[in-house]
């Protein structure tokens, strides 16, 4: 799963879905009381196995109720991620094996800044809403945030007693997306069919309908 997570941020960089340093991912397998998530600030289309940190549920636990954030280093010298509180917030509780993606899609991140509602456009166009669940926009959040942990889980549906969540993949409003899945192509199948239709609704022109009620 560690080659797959670095193949599908190789994978998302050649389609300009995140620049060189940008995106980030997660994985934790059922029963394990430890997690996988990707370093910070490294290029992503240079990304290996190696270089992908493991963490503890019980360190994680620490970091934030600390508010570190990502500034532990782990013995490689490399630090997790800044959003790794969403990432704790995702993968604390778990009915199954878990990807966490996070990326920044042109065609997505363009929708939502004209101010289109994802979730609304998904409902048009079965390509999408018959696999895919998406949730509804995350508003403007500073990004390696709690405040962003905390409103994307929300959007997800994230159950708190099970570790479910109710959607796929939600947008964040100026930001980009939070994609959950059992495996890393799964999640990011989800990120590429709402990349595609938001890309065919913006070319026609024709959305008013599927904008944001103020």
């Amino acid at each position: 799963m560690l080659d797959a997570i670095c193949d599908v941020l190789k994978f998302a960089y050649k389609r300009k879905w995140i620049s060189t340093r940008d995106g980030n991912v997660s994985y934790r397998r059922f029963g394990n009381d430890y997690f996988y998530v990707t370093p910070s600030g490294v290029k992503k289309h240079h990304l290996n196995s190696e270089m992908i940190i493991k963490l503890t549920l019980p360190d994680l636990q620490r970091i934030n109720d600390e508010d570190t954030g990502g500034h532990q280093k782990n013995i490689s010298g490399l630090n997790p991620t800044g959003e790794l509180h969403l990432h704790y917030l995702l993968q604390k509780k778990i009915p199954g094996n878990r990807i966490v993606l996070h990326l920044h899609p042109t065609y997505i991140i363009a929708a939502m800044y004209a101010g289109l509602d994802l979730q609304k456009l998904s409902n048009e166009f079965p390509e999408i809403n018959r696999y895919t669940k998406v949730g509804p926009n995350v508003p403007v959040v500073p990004p390696i945030s709690k405040d962003l942990a905390e409103a994307s889980v929300k959007a997800l549906g994230w159950n708190e007693e099970t570790g479910e969540v109710e959607f796929n993949i939600v947008g964040l409003d100026r930001h980009g997306i939070i994609a959950v899945d059992k495996d890393a192509w799964s999640a990011l199948q989800h990120c590429e069919r709402l990349e595609h239709i938001c890309q065919i609704v913006l070319a026609s022109g024709n959305f008013k309908n599927l904008m944001k009620s103020e």
